[in-house]
C-alpha cells in the first residue's frame, strides 16, 4: 500500500503568507502549517504532523530552512521522520531521505543544511549592521514601549489594592513578564 503525500510550510509570523511554499506542494494529501519561528523545534503544526505520518508516508517541505534553522535541528527532524519509515523530500533543493541513506545522502543533507544556517547567520548579521548603521544616524529608535512612565500611577494603585499582577498584565494588555520588567522585579 502506497503511503500519503504530507506537506509542511513555515512562515516566521501570521502576518506572512505561505502561499509560494504550498504552491510547491500542490497534490498532497494533507498540509501541515506552522506560522512560528524555525529557531523553535517545538512548533504545534510540525509536532502534529511527525504524530500524523506513517510507515511509507512522504513528507514534502519547500526547502531546508522551512524546516530547521540550524543544522542539528535539521539532522533531528529528518532521523526523526525517516526512523519512522516516512520519506523527506525537498523540492527547492531536490533531495529526497528515507532514512536508508548512502553516506552521500548524509553529506549533502550535512552540508545543504549548513548552508541554509550559514545564510540565516548572514541575514542576521545584515540586520544587526544595519540597525547599528540606523541607530548612529538617529533614524532608529527600536521597538515602542508597551508601558510608560503615564501608567505607573495606575499601576501602583492597582498593586496597593493587592490586585494579582497578571489581572494587571491582562487589564493593560501585556504579559507577566512586561509588567515584570517595567516594574523592575525579577520575573518568577
Amino acid at each position: 500500500m502506497k503511503g500519503q503525500r504530507v506537506g509542511y510550510a513555515r512562515v516566521s509570523s501570521i502576518d506572512q503568507n505561505p502561499d509560494r511554499q504550498l504552491e510547491a506542494l500542490a497534490g498532497v494529501d494533507r498540509v501541515f502549517t506552522d506560522y512560528a519561528s524555525g529557531k523553535d523545534t517545538a512548533r504545534p503544526q510540525l509536532k502534529e504532523l511527525i504524530a500524523y505520518v506513517r510507515e511509507g508516508d512522504t513528507v514534502i517541505v519547500h526547502s531546508l530552512d522551512r524546516l530547521a534553522r540550524n543544522l542539528d535541528d535539521l539532522r533531528k527532524i529528518v532521523l526523526q521522520l525517516t526512523q519512522k519509515k516516512v520519506c523527506v523530500e525537498f523540492t527547492k533543493e531536490r533531495l529526497i531521505f528515507t532514512g536508508e541513506d548512502s553516506p552521500m545522502a548524509n553529506l549533502m543533507l550535512s552540508v545543504m543544511g549548513a548552508f541554509a544556517e550559514f545564510e540565516r547567520e548572514l541575514i542576521k548579521e545584515r540586520q544587526r549592521e544595519g540597525i547599528a548603521l540606523a541607530q548612529q544616524e538617529g533614524a532608529y529608535k527600536g521597538r515602542k514601549r508597551s508601558l510608560s512612565e503615564n501608567q505607573r500611577p495606575e499601576i501602583d494603585d492597582l498593586l496597593s489594592k493587592k490586585v494579582p499582577k497578571s489581572v494587571i498584565a491582562r487589564q493593560l494588555g501585556v504579559s507577566r513578564q512586561t509588567l515584570y520588567q517595567f516594574l523592575g522585579l525579577p520575573v518568577s
